[in-house]
């Protein structure tokens, strides 16, 4: 079967908000997604929801007062509408957040993507 499952890894975390580190992080994000999608599954990045809205929101720098009020609570609407999480990545206490919001809601949290089923 196949789910929706969010990859949950560092955006800012240990960046210093240095643009080419998070861009990384996205890369590495994204890279698991696409060897999710080859999976058969739906994958998800609450960037790719909250990043646009921010943009158009008028946000001016990351982690300005439009920014925290979209970026993680767009992430957890998202998460909550995920069948499973995939945790990558060095610390990021915005990613163990998503992470606790499906072990709070018994949902599967993967930290490989070895370990994710085929659809």
């Amino acid at each position: 079967m196949a789910l929706m499952i969010l990859v949950a890894g560092p955006y800012r975390s240990g960046t210093g908000d240095d643009p080419a580190r998070i861009a990384a992080n996205v890369h590495a994000m994204e890279e698991a997604a696409l060897a999710l999608w080859r999976a058969g599954h739906l994958p998800v990045l609450g960037e790719w929801f909250a990043l646009p809205l921010i943009a158009s929101a008028g946000s001016t720098v990351r982690g300005d007062a439009v920014w925290d009020s979209i970026f993680h609570p767009v992430a957890e609407k998202v998460a909550r509408r995920c069948d499973a999480c995939l945790r990558i990545g060095g610390p990021s206490a915005g990613a163990d957040r998503m992470v606790a919001i499906f072990v709070e809601g018994g949902k599967p949290v993967f930290r490989s993507t070895d370990e994710i089923p085929p659809a």
